[in-house]
C-alpha cells in the first residue's frame, strides 16, 4: 500500500508528462544496471558511463543491452582512470549527462531495476534526473547483495557474510566478466540475480 501511495505521489510531482511511461504497469522483464562515476560521494560524483541489460524469462538479453559514455563537466582525476579504465580522451567524445539519462529512461521504462549496491547508482541518477523531470526513478529496486545475504546468513555461525562482488561471484560459481565496466557489471549482476533465484527455488 505504501509503495502504491508513494508512486501516486511521485506521479503527481512529475513535471514532464512525456515521462509518464515510467508509471506504466510493471513488465515481467527486469533491467540490471550500473553506473561508473568519478566518486563514491554522491554529491561530488559525475557519471562517466551507464550500462544496462534486460532480463526476460530467466534469460539475460545481451542483444538488448544499453551502454553510453558520458562526458563529465569536471576534470577527471588520474586515480579514477585506474578503476574504470576510462581516460579523459575516452569521455571527451561522450554525450551530455542529460541525454544519457533520457536514453536510459527510454530503455528501462517501468521495469524493476536490479543492481549491486543499487541505492548508490539510483542516487547518482536521481541527482541529475530530478532537475530534469521533477522526480527520481520510481522503479522498483531489487538489491542482489540483500538477496545473497538473506540466503547466506542462515549458514553462517559467526553471523558474517562477505558481500564483495568478487566473493559473491566466487561463491555462486559464476564467470567473472572484467569489472568496473558499466555493461559488464550489469551483466555480472544479472547473472548473480538469476543464480540467486535458482538457489531460492531449490530450497
Amino acid at each position: 500500500m505504501l509503495t502504491a501511495l508513494r508512486r501516486a505521489w511521485l506521479r503527481r510531482q512529475l513535471s514532464d508528462p512525456s515521462y509518464a511511461f515510467l508509471f506504466d504497469q510493471e513488465s515481467d522483464e527486469l533491467v540490471s544496471f550500473d553506473c561508473e562515476t568519478t566518486s563514491l560521494n554522491v554529491k561530488k560524483a559525475e557519471i562517466l558511463s551507464i550500462g544496462a541489460v534486460k532480463i526476460r524469462n530467466n534469460r539475460i538479453l545481451t542483444s538488448e543491452s544499453f551502454y553510453v559514455i558520458v562526458k563529465p563537466e569536471g576534470i577527471m582525476e588520474a586515480s579514477n582512470v585506474k578503476i574504470h579504465g576510462l581516460r579523459p580522451k575516452d569521455v571527451s567524445n561522450g554525450i551530455p549527462v542529460a541525454e544519457a539519462i533520457k536514453q536510459l529512461l527510454d530503455f528501462i521504462g517501468a521495469r524493476p531495476l536490479v543492481g549491486y549496491y543499487l541505492e548508490y547508482d539510483i542516487k547518482v541518477i536521481n541527482k541529475f534526473l530530478k532537475p530534469m523531470i521533477g522526480i527520481g526513478l520510481p522503479n522498483k529496486a531489487i538489491e542482489v547483495s540483500g538477496i545473497y545475504y538473506d540466503q547466506e546468513i542462515k549458514t553462517k555461525r559467526d553471523g558474517y557474510v562477505d558481500l564483495r562482488m568478487a566473493s559473491i561471484i566466487e561463491t555462486l560459481q559464476l564467470p567473472d566478466l572484467p569489472r568496473h565496466d558499466a555493461l559488464n557489471d550489469a551483466i555480472n549482476v544479472a547473472l548473480m540475480y538469476l543464480m540467486l533465484q535458482a538457489r531460492a527455488d531449490k530450497r
